[in-house]
């Protein structure tokens, strides 16, 4: 039997691909889902120099790692593991890293793409924009409760109320990943 690596999922320090274990400890695998989310240099409309990650640690280390268990019962794929940075992050560095290992491209997409949706959504991390222009804020996060997520996913993103899941996910650029 493999040993996997450990490792926390909300890290200091650049994000790596390295920290995962390699694909050839998953015979079984086929397919690879990776996302990988970078600190871009705007947001609505504001020229962004860099930005602040923080979040409750112990919380969310506890919640990414159920997130992934949970995926990765519902796909039935081998291997979900998400890493959140934390601290300063200038434009162009990783903020987040998800990759599932699955028997098909299907099953590895869609377990990737809802690992880093629910810990967008989920997960106690929040995002402190510092703008060009010397001032600064923290971006709204995106809704924590469960049972308004399920209910249509209505909640308000800069004073746009949502009703139907295909326009809020279309807005989400400004949630806290």
């Amino acid at each position: 039997m493999t040993v996997l690596k450990t490792f926390s999922r909300i890290q200091d320090t650049a994000l790596s691909l390295d920290s995962f274990d390699p694909i050839e400890h998953f015979p079984e695998c086929g397919g690879i889902g990776v996302f990988i989310g970078t600190v871009r240099n705007h947001h609505e409309g504001k020229a962004v120099k860099a930005l602040k990650y923080t979040a409750y640690a112990p919380v969310a280390e506890k919640m990414i790692r159920q997130i992934e268990q949970e995926i990765q019962a519902k796909y039935t794929v081998s291997y979900v593991r998400v890493i959140h940075r934390i601290g300063a992050l200038d434009i162009g560095e990783k903020a987040i890293i998800a990759i599932a290992y699955a028997a098909h491209r299907h099953e590895a997409f869609a377990a990737c793409e809802e690992a880093v949706e629910r810990v967008k959504h989920e997960v106690p991390v929040w995002k402190e924009e510092f703008y060009m222009d010397g001032s600064s804020q923290y971006v709204e996060g995106c809704c924590i409760r469960k049972d308004t997520a399920q209910q249509g996913h209505a909640h308000h993103h800069a004073d746009k109320p949502y009703t139907d899941k295909q326009s809020a996910h279309a807005d989400h650029a400004h949630c806290h990943h």
